[in-house]
């Protein structure tokens, strides 16, 4: 009986997100100029966000599955972080490291006259913060089952760490770099809290497919649930992806 609670909790405000879907007119929901705008900043961020997940995320995975040095735990920490902290805060704790008064943010504007709320660039930041852990915490795993025989193996024969590293830890990994890079994308696509708080809601530069379907819910309903309906198939795709990692277990 608890476990049927439990799936009821769980698909019942699916199914009546598609029981509301307006399915004779979704196609012309999702392709009107706001949509097709959104759509465009969401995958400019969610792949720029992806990208630089893997760039900075895969050798801090390395750092934490291999080295033993004192202050893994709290790295480990600092890491997870963002997935159990409010997205709203989140973005409030960017803006003001990263804002034009900002910790940070002001030394970038006063140097290089970077400035980073309310531009798109600022949305690939916020997503990137909220979508890292995902990606580091599922390659970090992969390098841990793996273990270092392969890669001592390889040093004894004369490998040297940056061969060793793309000869044999990459491609021993590959299946949980593409887990953690779909994992990511997907949490950067869907975020909406840190971005709307640290980079806003400007049409074609930061108004993502979750913004928009947070402003169409107060004058266009039908509108809101097509995109949602719109992101709940991308959801579902990126589990069906992942489906050897997960979903036969």
């Amino acid at each position: 009986m608890p476990a049927a609670l439990a799936v009821a909790i769980l698909t019942i405000p699916l199914i009546g997100l598609l029981q509301r879907a307006p399915w004779s007119s979704i196609v012309e929901r999702l392709t009107t100029d706001a949509v097709v705008d959104a759509v465009r900043v969401s995958l400019i961020v969610s792949v720029s966000a992806a990208i630089a997940c893997v760039l900075v995320g895969l050798p801090l995975a390395w750092v934490m599955a291999r080295s033993t040095r004192r202050g893994i735990a709290a790295l480990r920490v600092i890491v997870l972080l963002p997935m159990v902290l409010p997205p709203v805060v989140g973005g409030t704790a960017l803006l003001f490291a990263l804002g034009r008064r900002g910790l940070f943010g002001e030394w970038l504007d006063r140097w290089f006259g970077i400035t980073l709320p309310f531009t798109t660039t600022g949305a690939v930041v916020a997503a990137t913060f909220v979508a890292m852990p995902f990606f580091v915490t599922t390659v970090e795993s992969a390098l841990r089952d793996a273990g270092p025989d392969l890669d001592e193996a390889a040093a004894t024969l004369g490998a040297g760490p940056w061969a060793t590293f793309v000869h044999v830890t990459l491609p021993s990994i590959r299946p949980a770099i593409g887990a953690g890079l779909a994992l990511s994308w997907a949490r950067a696509l869907g975020e909406f809290g840190a971005t709307i708080t640290f980079a806003g809601s400007l049409g074609g530069r930061t108004r993502t497919l979750p913004v928009e379907t947070f402003l169409a819910l107060e004058t266009d309903p039908e509108s809101a649930i097509a995109i949602s309906v719109l992101l709940l198939a991308i959801s579902v795709a990126v589990l069906v992806l992942l489906r050897g990692r997960w979903l036969q277990r």
